[in-house]
């Protein structure tokens, strides 16, 4: 079979031949029909992720057909249309995830090839009303947020949220969770354009977090947040303090922009805030969010969809961080 194989830290992403994968008693082989990137496949092409191993095929978001099973699985899975959770081995704690979780796509080979095994209690029929590209879209940067705003933020209906940093997926999932929640949703990006994009997706208000008083300008539009979403962290983290409602909740589950500061502990204490840490998401979760796109028809944003031939193109759109939504690939 082709994949877009990983050889080594000195050279990009290459399109080539590989064994086909052998599927054990437990597993399932999936023939991909649509995959997408997410950040940390760029993190470790660039040698900035834990544990990475050479050759690798990368690749943790997939969709396809189920086009053989193993001895210990239901016959049923044949043929079915289905999406991967990527996160195996969650553990018994809902709370956090065990010693034991690794995440498809490193160490073990992920969706960016024509076939893909895994466990078969990681894959789910795929919503009927998404296409390949939008289903490929779904499971990492969904999870993720979804145990974010819904999990760990409670976010309800009538909730006023903050999105920091929309425009890649997982800004953009936060922001289509929130609207269909029946949120009153703001954003930040340092795109205009983006802006302009997420308002048409459902965003009450947003501003440029290149401007220097971007959250003072927050603080007008919109006086204060119930949850905060963010991603970024850096130097800027001490404002959302300010941002958040009495009893608010502020979760993050990236760092792009660099460490928390120093903050002031009075305003944790006095206005009661909640700051919370995420990653990835339970199998739970997984379940809950394909419930929730099935009953709003949630429809994941897609970016542009390449070839797998044109791996090195898209590699190179995600580390410009240009996209709106996801990148996907197909065979």
């Amino acid at each position: 079979m082709k994949a877009i194989v990983l050889a080594s830290a000195q050279e990009p992403v290459v399109y080539r031949e590989i064994e086909r994968p052998v599927i054990a008693a437990n597993e399932v082989l999936v023939q991909i029909k649509a995959a997408a990137l997410n950040r940390r496949d760029y993190w470790i092409t660039i040698g900035k992720y834990a544990g990475i191993k050479y050759p690798s095929v990368l690749g943790s978001d997939g969709a396809g057909i189920v086009v053989e099973v193993g001895d210990a699985v239901d016959k049923n899975w044949l043929k079915k249309e289905v999406i991967i959770n990527p996160g195996n081995n969650w553990g018994p704690n809902e709370s956090y995830q065990g010693r034991d979780f690794t995440i498809l796509g490193l160490p073990e080979n992920g969706t960016l090839a024509e076939y893909v095994k895994v466990k078969a209690e990681y894959i789910y029929p795929k919503p009927a009303h998404l296409a390949w590209e939008q289903a490929a879209a779904l499971p990492l940067a969904g999870l993720t947020t979804f145990r974010a705003l819904c999990t760990k933020g409670q976010a309800k209906k009538g909730d006023r949220v903050l999105v920091t940093g929309v425009g890649g997926g997982t800004g953009v999932f936060t922001l289509q969770w929130a609207v269909a929640a029946g949120c009153e949703v703001y954003v930040t990006s340092g795109s205009e354009s983006k802006l302009e994009r997420a308002k048409l997706l459902g965003a009450t208000g947003g501003v440029n977090y290149l401007a220097t008083d971007w959250a003072e300008q927050l603080k007008q539009m919109a006086g204060g947040f119930d949850v905060i979403i963010d991603s970024a962290l850096g130097d800027d983290f001490d404002k959302l303090l300010d941002l958040a409602n009495p009893g608010g909740r502020v979760v993050f589950f990236g760092g792009t922009a660099g460490n928390i500061p120093a903050l002031n502990g009075r305003k944790i204490f006095w206005k009661q805030l909640q700051i919370l840490g995420t990653t990835m998401g339970s199998p739970a979760d997984f379940k809950a969010m394909l419930a929730f796109v099935n009953k709003h028809r949630v429809v994941p944003v897609v970016d542009e969809v390449f070839a797998f031939t044109d791996a090195a193109a898209a590699f190179s759109k995600l580390a410009n961080s240009s996209q709106f939504g996801k990148i996907v690939l197909k065979p």
